[in-house]
């Protein structure tokens, strides 16, 4: 064998490596990404098994704000429904009606000293803010790892590696603008 066939195998070992390594790097990423969304969904499920207790509890005190505890049920099965079918953009919406609804039942619960004493209202508000604190967490979480896996997947040379393989790209978990600013007390207690 001759130096340019011993350079071409190099070349050709060295390619396979490199491949190798850039296939199996993509792989743990989506699957980073898929760990994350798993993280996320424990959470949903754990709130989404709570929120009817603390409608329940707060059906009793607020006779009056049957409205606002209705949207919130109509929201958590919207949540559930886009959680189910692993739905991004809609659990974003979904999730965005939800903690409004909720900042409105903490909010109106100021109104009815009763409830406020309930310890199963107090329970359940701590445990639901719990959840919410840490479904922000791992929303963050899920998004870094998207982020991650978006990128590599676009980056030359991993992209045409990605693009033989169908690695796919994810999509964001955003909460709409409307959850970021801040909230009009005036309509809620108007």
């Amino acid at each position: 064998m001759n130096a340019a066939a011993y350079f071409l195998l190099a070349v050709a070992v060295a390619l396979a490596i490199y491949v190798i390594v850039t296939y199996n790097s993509l792989v743990a990423i989506k699957h980073n990404v898929r760990k994350a969304w798993s993280n996320i969904d424990v959470l949903l499920k754990q709130r989404h098994d709570e929120l009817p207790k603390l409608v329940e509890v707060c059906r009793q005190y607020m006779k009056f704000e049957q409205d606002t505890l209705e949207r919130v049920i109509q929201a958590r099965a919207r949540v559930a429904s886009a959680r189910q079918a692993e739905d991004v953009a809609a659990l974003g919406l979904a999730e965005t009606a939800l903690r409004q609804g909720l900042g409105q039942i903490f909010a109106l619960a100021e109104a009815y000293p009763e409830l406020q004493a309930n310890e199963n209202f107090r329970h359940l508000r701590e445990r639901i803010t719990g959840l919410e604190n840490a479904i922000a967490d791992r929303r963050e979480f899920y998004n870094e790892s998207v982020n991650i896996n978006n990128v590599r997947i676009e980056q030359f040379p991993d992209s045409l590696i990605a693009g033989w393989f169908s690695f796919p790209a994810f999509r964001l978990l955003d909460f709409q603008a409307d959850e970021k600013k801040d909230p009009d007390l005036k309509a809620l207690f108007g």
